[in-house]
């Protein structure tokens, strides 16, 4: 069996004069050397090493040289090699940024327009037309960060922010030297900036569940393709998958023979397999009546109104689905969403995701490894480790009133005591109940 291949490595190679290095595994290759007491640094333009270290070896003699003309004129040759006359302003980066092959390539049309919309906003806020992308200091990246800290936005909103701009600064590193300006952690925020906020996802419970299957079956209550929401609903309950997988499902995932559905999700590509609950079967199989091929979708006009796009390829009909799913939700009498301080969004507290944290509260509640779970929700750590310390911590106490006999909690005694007095309060106490307090009260 082949070995597992280890995390790649950047190579640095020792030369009679200089070091040829990379910044990162897989980066361009710089060749560096002392002149005059001095560091100085150039890029070799290549990822190969064989040629990088023979681009270092024509240098080299140059670099040996003592003379200072003729050291000059090895750093314009130098310049040269590198690219360095191909200064390029902030302004024309973003069509540079388009066309490298090592840009992001997010999956959706969304989010490849928020990084443009990201870096336009941090052009506009530097506001200087001519400024070269050399130019740009870790100094604009704090003011930029500080500017973003006044505009009303979620940590997760500020950090993904400052990500896409560190994204675009280090594809495009060909024309700048150093340090990225947006390399430094201390751009971001921290996510405990939130915590005294007292404002979370809630999960529903049962009882609410219920009645929001209930409400779905009234027939006063109506709602656009209310028999495919419903569905969507029940995959949400015994699956615990996210409202894309649910209303994006196929036929094709599902075997009702072996009552198992197997989901690639769309967030991070992980593949799960879910058993079907005899709920979500029953559903399934009144879908049965709607289904015109096994690749079609298992909510066929959910899924072509999710799908929705505006003129410029942004998806637009995911936010109307979530309206229809959040207009359910209201039926239960719950505000889905409450404003917070400091934030211009107000912020979600119900909505489909709870169904969700309901799915992991009920198998932490259960007992079931958390192992389990997560192979059934793929990775969310959060989630998982929130319902699952609180698991923990219930049987803290436990092990505590274990070590600390009656101090903490009631004795042996004081349960028995209690035992005894609900049996002797039954009205007509069967035999084996009888036989149950002969046990309590034998010496």
């Amino acid at each position: 069996m082949a070995k597992p291949m280890g995390k790649k490595k950047r190579i640095t190679v020792k030369l009679d004069v200089g070091t040829v290095y990379q910044k990162a595994p897989g980066d361009f290759f710089y060749y560096r050397y002392q002149v005059n007491g001095g560091r100085k640094t150039v890029s070799l333009k290549t990822k190969d090493q064989r040629e990088a270290e023979e681009e270092a070896k024509k240098l080299m003699q140059t670099v040996k040289a003592t003379s200072v003309e003729v050291i000059a004129a090895h750093v314009g040759e130098a310049r040269k090699l590198a690219k360095r006359s191909e200064s390029l302003f902030l302004s024309d980066a973003w069509r540079a940024y388009s066309q490298h092959p090592d840009r992001a390539t997010p999956a959706t049309v969304s989010e490849r327009k928020s990084y443009e919309a990201t870096f336009t906003e941090f052009v506009r806020f530097i506001d200087r037309p001519t400024v070269r992308m050399d130019e740009i200091t870790h100094a604009d990246a704090e003011r930029f960060a500080d500017y973003l800290r006044t505009q009303g936005l979620a940590v997760d909103t500020h950090n993904r922010k400052i990500k896409r701009l560190r994204k675009v600064f280090s594809t495009l590193k060909a024309y700048w030297q150093g340090e990225s300006p947006f390399a430094s952690n201390t751009l971001f925020r921290k996510t405990r900036e939130e915590h005294d906020l007292g404002i979370r996802r809630l999960s529903f419970t049962r009882e609410q569940e219920a009645q929001l299957l209930s409400e779905l079956e009234n027939p006063a209550r109506k709602l656009m393709n209310k028999n495919e929401i419903r569905l969507i609903f029940l995959l949400g309950m015994f699956t615990g998958q996210r409202l894309k997988d649910c209303v994006l499902l196929r036929w094709s995932a599902i075997d009702l023979n072996r009552r198992i559905i197997t989901i690639t999700q769309y967030k991070t590509g992980k593949k799960v397999s879910l058993p079907i609950a005899p709920q979500l079967m029953q559903g399934l199989e009144e879908a049965l009546a709607w289904k015109t091929g096994e690749t079609a979708y298992v909510c066929p006009k959910v899924a072509e109104r999710y799908n929705r796009t505006d003129a410029n390829g942004k998806n637009t009909g995911n936010g109307l689905v979530n309206i229809d799913v959040l207009r359910v939700i209201k039926w239960l009498g719950v505000e889905t969403s409450v404003k917070a301080p400091g934030r211009n969004k107000s912020i979600t507290v119900y909505g489909f995701h709870s169904l969700r944290h309901s799915f992991v509260s009920y198998c932490a509640a259960a007992g079931v490894p958390k192992s389990v779970v997560q192979s059934f929700t793929g990775t969310d750590a959060q989630i998982l480790d929130h319902y699952y310390t609180h698991v923990g911590s219930e049987q803290q106490l436990k092990a505590l009133e274990a070590v600390a006999g009656g101090i903490t909690g009631r004795t042996a005694q004081d349960k028995i005591d209690q035992a005894l007095g609900f049996i002797d309060g039954l009205q007509e106490p069967n035999a084996d109940i009888i036989r149950i307090r002969a046990l309590l009260t034998q010496s």
